[in-house]
């Protein structure tokens, strides 16, 4: 008689599934609280210590763990000698592995679970089966999620067996599930050791679990393909949890913008709208309400704006709605929006409406970045850019102040060589990722035309030569933040100096590829 060990703590369709096998011929072999749930369902089963000769101890953390049920299931049947020795220790083999995993990842998500009862939550039996019986796939049938018994069944009804390629898929399929399920455990060990312990260094290994959103319509151009993940422990304030009230899919250039907007959005507390296009910002603007700063994201770029992204850090009420809905945008993200925003904004069917409620929750997750056959892990740029150094004779005025830090928290947001120029905690001149430092100020500069007189003017590095600083005191440029560090950082100075314009320097540098 073939035989089936079926251990659930997802008891979905496992009666159905059980019944069929029964119907099928199997003998059923079960655990604990699954044997339960399968004898109440009417489904006799053979409990895993009347196979082993042994209780299931230590309030069911020792189960399964025996010779004769993993001799059972690793057992090679096509070799003569592995045949004897099951023979000789009485192991009957087992064809067919039923396994889920205990629910540790919505353990860890209920904030009233203490630490021992997350742990207790780490199951030991089930991926140590479900490797074993992949390790065998040409001998068992493993399956690790309920949406497999019925691609099983229909196999053995129809054949009277699985065929090799199903084993194997189901195999890959459980590997990469226990996998996911170590690292999940691994990376909430990490972020959960003891504060008073030594610091923790970093792994020889770095693993990192992914769940899956959505298939893309495609990649960044239509001849790419591209799937959606998310951290498999949620992290606050991350698209992944923003619930779509509106517009077409979401599409792969649509995320990575959001993402971008958002993170720069993060750097502030007062109502902040935040426009991105092609993931550098093209236009940001503080106001003492959403509407005031609107106008001044708007007024920062208004034809790159077309087409870009919005995010917002307040309720998106009936008055930013109107202004956002004469321009064609791609996406807006806010914490909530009002019934009449909605309606407003909705008028345009493909305009995807995000409501993300904690859009303002920090993260001290690490940022990664793919290199062929390898990975870049580094830490957030959470630097302060408040320890300044001021070199020059003239200090900046408090309104200069407040703008330079403003410049300085935008800056870090756009890619390098990057410039950006301010006026009244709004945005008016951007450049981006430019091979020189010049030519990023001359394109900032040349944006902001006119309002660039009685500007601030950040920069995300050091400037090797005074011509940077040249030209924007050209402009009318008044006050500049930079991270100081060149070997010539004497020549800014002493043009700064005989121009008479303050120049901070944070010690902060802001590189972002």
């Amino acid at each position: 008689m073939k035989r089936a060990l079926i251990s659930v703590s997802d008891k979905k369709g496992s009666d159905v599934f059980a019944r069929q096998l029964k119907d099928l011929g199997y003998e059923i072999i079960s655990t604990g609280g699954t044997a339960v749930y399968l004898e109440k369902a009417g489904i006799p089963v053979v409990p895993v210590e009347d196979v082993t000769k042994f209780p299931e101890c230590l309030d069911g953390r020792v189960k399964t763990l025996h010779p004769l049920i993993f001799g059972p299931i690793l057992g090679r049947r096509n070799l003569p000698d592995h045949i004897a020795q099951m023979e000789k220790y009485d192991m009957k083999t087992i064809d067919i592995i039923a396994v889920n995993l205990y629910p540790f990842l919505d353990t860890i998500c209920q904030h009233d679970k203490s630490k021992q009862d997350c742990i207790e939550q780490i199951d030991i039996g089930g991926p140590s089966m479900l490797r074993a019986a992949a390790k065998n796939y040409q001998d068992v049938t493993v399956i690790c999620e309920p949406d497999d018994y019925n691609r099983v069944i229909a196999q053995l009804q129809e054949k009277g067996d699985t065929d090799a390629s199903l084993r194997y898929e189901l195999a890959l399929k459980v590997f990469e599930h226990t996998a996911a399920y170590d690292s999940v455990i691994a990376k909430w060990l990490r972020a959960n050791a003891d504060p008073d312990a030594p610091a923790l260094v970093t792994g020889k290994n770095f693993t990192s679990s992914y769940m899956h959103i959505a298939k893309l319509r495609y990649g960044e151009n239509p001849q790419q393909t591209a799937d959606y993940y998310r951290s498999a422990i949620p992290v606050p304030g991350s698209l992944t949890n923003a619930e779509q009230l509106s517009g077409k899919e979401l599409s792969y250039n649509n995320i990575a913008d959001t993402d971008a907007a958002l993170a720069l959005l993060r750097e502030f507390d007062q109502p902040c709208v935040v426009a991105v296009k092609h993931a550098n910002p093209c236009g940001a603007g503080l106001g003492e309400n959403l509407d005031q700063a609107w106008d001044k994201a708007y007024d920062s770029d208004p034809v790159s704006i077309f087409g870009g992204i919005i995010a917002a850090n307040r309720k998106v009420e009936a008055d930013v709605a109107l202004k956002m809905n004469k321009i064609f945008l791609e996406v807006v993200v806010a914490p909530d929006f009002s019934d009449e925003a909605i309606q407003i904004l909705t008028q345009k069917a493909n305009l995807r409406l995000m409501k993300l409620p904690n859009i303002m929750a920090g993260t001290n997750e690490r940022m990664l970045k793919d290199i062929l056959g390898g990975l870049l892990v580094q830490d957030a740029d959470n630097a302060d850019d408040q320890n300044w150094h001021i070199p020059t004779r003239v200090q900046p005025d408090v309104a200069q102040r407040d703008d330079l830090l403003f410049a300085m928290k935008v800056v870090k947001h756009v890619k390098s060589n990057a410039i950006v120029l301010v006026k009244d905690k709004a945005t008016i001149g951007i450049g981006a990722g430019q091979m020189n430092r010049v030519q990023a100020a001359k394109i900032a500069i040349a944006q902001a035309g006119g309002k660039a007189v009685g500007s601030v003017m950040g920069s995300d590095a050091f400037f090797p030569f005074p011509d940077t600083v040249e030209e924007a005191y050209k402009a009318g440029v008044e006050a500049i933040i930079q991270p100081g560090g060149s070997l010539k950082d004497n020549e800014s100075v002493e043009f700064c100096d005989a121009h008479g314009l303050p120049m901070v320097m944070t010690g902060v540098r802001h590189f972002r590829h």
